[in-house]
């Protein structure tokens, strides 16, 4: 496992169980999982999102991703309601593998909080926590 693996791209906020959110000018926040979340897990054959309308809840299970070694719980960055799901992923779940930052985003959701993003780990911080995380 390459310390180089793995993009971080600037812009989004990340947490320590690998999801990244964006917060868009709109007021809604884009939500996936990160480069090295889907290289930890190898090939993506399946993904459970949400029902558009969902509650979700900063730090909780919002759906699951089944790979060729495990299934993840995939945990919401900040709470709010579920507004939009990535369609495309039920019937090409390797988005997540190919483009985890852009065609492989799993939920848009309008934050209850937005606040609670500014909680959340920058690029930096996040590479920091990774490399950690994989020294161990």
């Amino acid at each position: 496992m390459s310390g180089m693996c793995c993009a971080v791209p600037d812009g989004l906020k990340y947490t320590q169980s690998h999801e990244w959110v964006k917060l868009h000018e709109d007021g809604v926040a884009t939500v996936g999982i990160t480069d090295h979340a889907q290289d930890h897990l190898g090939e993506v054959v399946f993904v459970e999102l949400p029902e558009t309308g969902a509650q979700v809840s900063a730090g909780g299970s919002f759906g699951n991703v089944e790979s060729v070694k495990a299934t993840s719980d995939v945990n919401s960055p900040i709470s709010g309601e579920v507004v939009e799901i990535n369609s495309k992923l039920s019937e090409t779940p390797g988005l997540i593998n190919t483009s985890p930052y852009e065609d492989g985003w799993m939920i848009k959701v309008k934050p209850s909080s937005p606040a609670e993003a500014d909680g959340l780990l920058d690029a930096a911080k996040y590479t920091k926590h990774r490399e950690e995380e994989d020294a161990h």
